[in-house]
Formats: structure tokens, sequence, C-alpha cells
């Protein structure tokens, strides 16, 4: 496939205490591993534009957005929830991991490329229409969806989670949309402590024990999302791509590989070359062990451009 990666150096610029887990480095991993593969030559590089309000108020309340730039810091942080803090260029850094979604969408829709990584943060999959958490400001992989939802060629998206957390932001957001399919793998019980059972009957939970690996994950892909997506028929796969699934990866006890990162992407690639898919845009969620983050994201890269 036509790939391309999406970054920008603002999403280095959020910066939380100086031992959380979600640090700069996560970007800077990515982009070392990509150089080191010789992959970084052979796929195109965008820097991320801003988001545009139109494309965040499809997702997100006013009210919501009012509320952050009231509580930047001038200095030092602010605790937004437990685990979540505001640094002076938070935002600047959210707007542009906002906007990669909706330029990759663009990119896609304009024929161009097939299929774009976006290296980004702030994540994004635990932001609700309302609220921040879990490391989540605006729900990037929403945002980007509803865009898509929003032009005449779309009217059906699958989006495919496959962080150890469960995207209960994603889940909410779409909790009453017919034109989303949502499939989301994540360890159970574990933050966020979702319910595994669904809210949609076009949401399909996977909830994983601690533990399970490879050959669980392999089933429940091709025995329940694959099946799904095949009947859904969506015109483009958006992947929440959080690598803390990783079994070296301390946020959770899901123990898969790099090679199952390959596998599942390539599943998706499959289905989106024979049918009638557009492309695959693909969002940096989790994924905080240096060196694991890198080499899952090349496995995933690698994969998304058929390489």
């Amino acid at each position: 496939m036509t790939t391309a990666i999406i970054s920008h150096p603002d999403c280095r610029r959020h910066k939380m205490d100086v031992l959380h887990p979600e640090q700069p480095g996560r970007i800077d991993d990515i982009s070392d591993r990509l150089i080191a593969s010789g992959l970084e030559y052979s796929i195109d590089h965008f820097d991320a534009n801003d988001v545009l309000n139109a494309d965040l108020l499809r997702v997100h309340g006013v009210s919501y957005i009012r509320s952050l730039y009231e509580r930047i810091p001038h200095e030092g942080l602010v605790n937004i929830d437990g685990d979540t803090q505001m640094c002076a260029n938070t935002l600047k850094a959210a707007n542009r991991a906002a906007g990669s979604g909706v330029q990759a969408v663009d990119l896609v829709m304009q024929g161009s490329h097939q299929a774009v990584f976006c290296n980004v943060r702030p994540p994004g999959h635990h932001a609700y229409r309302d609220k921040a958490s879990g490391f989540c400001f605006y729900n990037n992989i929403a945002i980007a969806a509803s865009h898509a939802l929003s032009l005449d060629e779309v009217s059906r998206v699958a989006i495919i989670d496959f962080d150890v957390h469960h995207g209960d932001g994603t889940e909410d957001i779409f909790k009453d949309s017919d034109d989303v399919l949502f499939c989301s793998l994540f360890q159970h019980p574990f933050y966020p402590f979702s319910d595994p059972e669904p809210q949609h009957q076009n949401h399909i939970k996977s909830p994983m024990a601690a533990g399970e690996g490879s050959k669980e994950f392999k089933q429940l892909v091709s025995e329940h999302w694959m099946p799904a997506i095949e009947k859904f028929e969506p015109q483009l796969i958006f992947i929440s791509a959080g690598f803390d699934s990783h079994r070296n990866d301390d946020m959770g006890h899901i123990n898969l590989d790099d090679p199952d990162y390959a596998w599942v992407t390539q599943q998706l690639s499959d289905y989106a070359q024979r049918d009638n898919c557009l492309g695959i845009i693909s969002m940096l969620e989790g994924g905080y062990e240096q060196g694991v983050l890198g080499r899952s994201a090349i496995a995933h890269i690698k994969a998304l451009a058929r390489l």
C-alpha cells in the first residue's frame, strides 16, 4: 500500500510528571526505529495539521473544550484527573494529534495513500465527549472517524482497538451509531474497569484475561472481528493502535509479541485490498516500554505498507 506517516514536533511538547509513563520519548522511539529499519525512506512523511473547531465539535462539546483552555497552567502542571496532567503546551500537542487523524482521512480520500499511521500524542481513546481521562484529552480516533462520516463518500466505518485498555471513550461516543463498527480487545478486569458486555449491536468487546496471548488474540480476531468486518463492509478502517498489550510492556498483562501486531494488521490490510474499502487510518494509543513500542509499531507499519 502507498503509506504515509503523520507526526509533529508539537506532540513532544505535552509533558506530565517525569515518572509518568506517557512521555514525549514515545514519539522518538518510533521515529528512531523507522530510521534504523530503513522504512523511513520508503514512506511519505507529513507534519500534522492543527485540528479545526468544526472537527472537534463533531465529537466534543463547546463547554468541554472551553474548560480545557481555561485550565491551561502558565507554568508547572495541573491535574485533570488522577493520572492525566496538563502543562502549558498540552493543547498544542492535542490539537496536532486530533488534526493528524482528520488529515489522514483526507489523504486516503484524495487517493494519494491507502494507509496512514499517525505517530502522535497525547492518545485519545479514553476521552469522552465531555471528559478527559486515562492520559487522553481529545478522542483522536473518534474525531477522525466522525470527519470521515461527514463526507458524502463514506457511510460506514470500522474502528479496531487492540490497546490493552478498553477504549471506553470511543465506545461511549459511538454507542448510538449504526454507522460505526467498534471492535475492542482489552484486559479484563483492568483499567478502566468497563462492563465486558457491549453497549450496541455493532460493538464487539473482546475481554482477555491476564496471561492470555497470541493464541487467544488470533482466535478472537479470526472468529469475531473479521466476520463482523466482512458483514459490515466498512468503507474505511480506523485502528486505535495501542502496543501496551505486548508481553514486555508493564502497563498490562496480555502476552502479545511483535509479530501479532503485524498479523492483525495484515488481516485488516488484506480485507482493505480485496473489498471495497478505501483505506486504513491508524493512530497511536498506548505503548510505554521503550524499544518494545518502537519494534511493535514498526511491525505494524510494515504490515500497513505491505512490505
